[in-house]
């Protein structure tokens, strides 16, 4: 009998966040931060173009359509999966459905994962939905850590069976694995996903409304 709400105002700081590792794993910023800043200036730092790349999104909600539509800024070719085809949001950002997961990984140049976390999407990137992605595709996550088998992440990105990752969660927080840290075609963020100080106060305001509401009305504004 307990009424339980969220916040749910962190879209567009997420989706910032989530171009953002987009363009630093693409184009290897935080690898040259770390060498200038070593004494190495590297001519031979060479990264991959963005602009023009297909986008696969696996989980096509608030978040992951306003990834979209900064993707299109950049001519990307969008694609998406989940549970339920939106046809609103496919022609509002002209998006392709895959109903079939596989088809999303082998054709997306970046795969980013945007769905909620529950008992069929723990660990829907794994050995297997690795090997179907291309041998110079990134992934992205600004959902949740779990979402990732990060042993085997670890192997494909060792291996070379996908290029590079840019990770802002992961399954153990604030435990990171070692191997990850060592990389140097991984990007790692500390859950920075909400952390401006803009979207913390509209948090915060969520939260008093929440309770303002409750205490008039005897319900939530935004109840989980």
């Amino acid at each position: 009998g307990i009424i339980l709400s969220n916040t749910p105002v962190v879209t567009e700081d997420t989706a910032d966040l989530a171009m953002t590792l987009i363009l630093d794993t693409l184009r290897k910023v935080s690898m040259g931060d770390r060498q200038l800043r070593d004494g190495h200036w590297n001519y031979a730092l060479s990264g991959t173009r963005v602009t023009g790349k297909t986008l696969g999104i696996i989980g096509f909600g608030n978040i992951g359509q306003a990834i979209a539509k900064r993707a299109s800024g950049f001519d990307m070719q969008i694609l998406y999966s989940g549970p339920h085809r939106k046809l609103d949001a496919e022609q509002k950002l002209a998006a392709n459905y895959c109903e079939d997961i596989d088809e999303l990984l082998s054709k997306a140049d970046i795969v980013s994962l945007n769905c909620p976390l529950n008992e069929n999407t723990k660990h829907i990137i794994n050995h297997s939905t690795l090997t179907k992605m291309k041998s110079n595709a990134i992934l992205i996550n600004t959902g949740r850590g779990a979402l990732i088998d990060e042993k085997d992440l670890i192997k494909a990105l060792n291996d070379g069976t996908i290029a590079a990752a840019g990770l802002d969660v992961f399954a153990n927080e604030p435990n990171v694995p070692e191997a990850f840290i060592k990389m140097d075609n991984v990007v790692l963020a500390p859950h920075i996903g909400s952390a401006t100080a803009e979207c913390r106060m509209d948090i915060a305001r969520c939260v008093m409304s929440n309770i303002q509401h409750f205490l008039q009305h005897g319900e939530a504004l935004t109840p989980v």
